[in-house]
């Protein structure tokens, strides 16, 4: 076997990324994308609602896995989690009604997103 092909067939020095750390990613993205369109949606509404529509889609598949039995997380906070996907689908229709701001929305991602790095404020 030449150098080349074993390392074409050496492990990866690089260990997989932690579902809280794609979590955290996803969040985050969707939380500048919500923020930016924000920012433009006078002029670009079609971005808003592109933005608003990938949060929820976001929130859709959290509260899929936190309704999924074998979830290991606490029921209390898997209740919390889920009622949060619920405001964020309402909250984004009126938002979309011309009602409301992403505010609400960023301050979900953010208080979530702190709950996974560990420093509390989970909801």
């Amino acid at each position: 076997m030449t150098f080349r092909s074993s390392l074409a067939y050496a492990q990866r020095e690089t260990p997989a990324r932690s579902f809280r750390a794609v979590e955290y990613d996803l969040l985050a993205r969707a939380t500048h994308r919500l923020t930016a369109a924000w920012a433009r949606r006078t002029t670009d509404f079609p971005a808003l609602a592109a933005a608003l529509h990938q949060n929820q889609q976001l929130w859709s598949t959290l509260a899929a896995d936190v309704a999924d039995q074998g979830n290991g997380l606490p029921a209390a906070l898997r209740a919390r989690l889920f009622y949060l996907y619920e405001f964020t689908a309402k909250h984004s229709g009126a938002i979309l009604q011309g009602h409301g701001s992403v505010e609400v929305l960023t301050d979900i991602n953010t208080a979530v997103m702190r709950g996974l790095r560990g420093e509390g404020g989970t909801p």
